[in-house]
């Protein structure tokens, strides 16, 4: 009997899927049972903090003597279990982390963040965004938490846009952006920011976040045989949607928002598809102003956030000199890549 070829392809398919998806819940398994060991040493560890340090260092060195080839449980990471189990002490929680990041971003959240509430919203980043350690660390430095979760954003996405897209709109927003590939020169114009921002395309969708990508800038319209052009023109993956992104130099000032609303409608109507959820517009200026933006925001009929943002000269010097690795982008490129 001959083998069909178009069948046989398909089956071939289907168990390798089934093979990468048996794959990766072997992996969530481990990575379970090794969170919920460590878990349970370091309550152990917690137990008898009062034997001192002299107790963790013996547990090392006999750990080692019985398993020499088991790496993982030196004295430096019996402290951090035993860090782990105080920051945790609900056994659900521990459950919960498990499916969300691996040990190594535990440890990396335990040295840089202080509150529970602080690592919990970063590990949800890390499993929707799959971050690297070293991204963690560098949004962490950045204050990600902070500028994402705890700033009071301007935007009028609750009334204009349906929930989910609402919530998940809001939460792409940051404020300010950290634009700290830019190096600020006095008299900088508009076209001289949004032309370096171009230039460092890799850089900005890093700081913009997972899920965008660069549609182009200066991007064209036409309507009634008149020429606009959009600063930067962005397609959310996650969203699905076009942003709008409009860069001013200065303050807010309300007419910014009517010349916005006007894009977003064009991009509506010119560009979007049937499929597409409704555009999305972001201002990115200098000082958003945010009495006056969420005036001008309240009757506005389109999606409208208003964000500051920082260029090298704004930022405190801790900020100056971190500028992402090659490694971190590649991993944002990927991360988006996987999201199309």
């Amino acid at each position: 009997m001959l083998i069909n070829s178009n069948e046989y392809l398909a089956i071939v398919d289907d168990i390798k899927a089934r093979i990468k998806a048996a794959q990766r819940r072997i992996l969530l398994s481990a990575n379970s049972e090794l969170f919920l060991l460590y878990w349970d040493i370091g309550k152990t560890v917690n137990e008898k903090s009062t034997w001192g340090n002299k107790f963790v260092e013996n547990l090392a060195r006999d750990i080692k003597l019985d398993f020499p080839d088991v790496k993982g449980y030196s004295v430096r990471n019996l402290k951090y279990m035993a860090k782990f189990a105080k920051t945790f002490p609900d056994l659900e929680i521990v459950q919960s982390l498990t499916a969300q990041l691996t040990w190594t971003h535990s440890n990396a959240l335990l040295d840089k963040v202080k509150d529970v509430e602080t690592y919990l919203w970063y590990a949800a980043q890390i499993a929707e965004a799959g971050w690297t350690v070293d991204l963690l660390k560098e949004h962490i430095e950045n204050g990600l938490y902070e500028r994402q979760a705890l700033t009071k954003k301007v935007s009028n996405f609750a009334k204009r846009l349906p929930s989910p897209q609402s919530d998940l709109a809001e939460q792409t927003m940051k404020d300010p952006y950290m634009l700290d590939f830019i190096q600020y020169r006095e008299g900088m114009v508009e076209r001289e920011i949004e032309a370096e921002l171009v230039k460092n395309i890799t850089k900005l969708l890093l700081e913009l976040g997972t899920g965008f990508a660069f549609v182009g800038n200066q991007y064209h319209i036409e309507v009634e045989d008149e020429d606009f052009y959009i600063d930067m023109l962005f397609y959310h993956l996650k969203l699905r949607c076009y942003i709008v992104i409009e860069l001013k130099r200065g303050s807010f000032k309300p007419e910014y928002a009517g010349q916005l609303n006007f894009y977003i409608s064009a991009v509506d109507d010119l560009i979007k598809s049937e499929q597409d959820n409704p555009t999305i517009g972001l201002l990115l200026c200098k000082n958003k102003r945010g009495m006056i933006a969420e005036y001008s925001l309240r009757d506005i009929d389109k999606p409208i956030g208003v964000s500051e943002y920082k260029l090298i000269k704004d930022l405190p010097k801790k900020y100056e000199n971190m500028l992402p690795s090659i490694e971190d982008i590649e991993s944002r490129i990927s991360a988006i890549s996987e999201d199309g």
